[in-house]
């Protein structure tokens, strides 16, 4: 599997250089919120991939403690209702 990097920015006229940078979701641990509020958001586990891959009627997921296990599974809960509301 290939590592990719992300860079995303967003450009403002008239704007210094620290406001053009999306920010950085240091606490945060709800993906809505994350879409919502302009938040620098990459998913390197891959974690969808291997849900679709490796399909099972019921799924462990194990992390240790601040691991990103509410995050995670807020993003799939955003991941399946994706129609259900347009702005996100």
């Amino acid at each position: 599997m290939e590592n990719k990097v992300v860079i995303s920015y967003k450009v403002t006229e008239g704007a210094d250089i620290m406001d053009e940078f999306l920010k950085l979701p240091v606490g945060i641990d709800n993906f809505e919120k994350i879409r919502r509020n302009g938040f620098y958001y990459v998913d390197k586990t891959s974690l969808i991939e291997q849900l679709f891959s490796n399909w099972g009627e019921v799924n462990l997921f194990t992390r240790p403690r601040r691991f990103g296990k509410t995050l995670n599974m807020s993003m799939l809960k955003y991941f399946f209702e994706i129609g259900t509301d347009r702005s996100l």
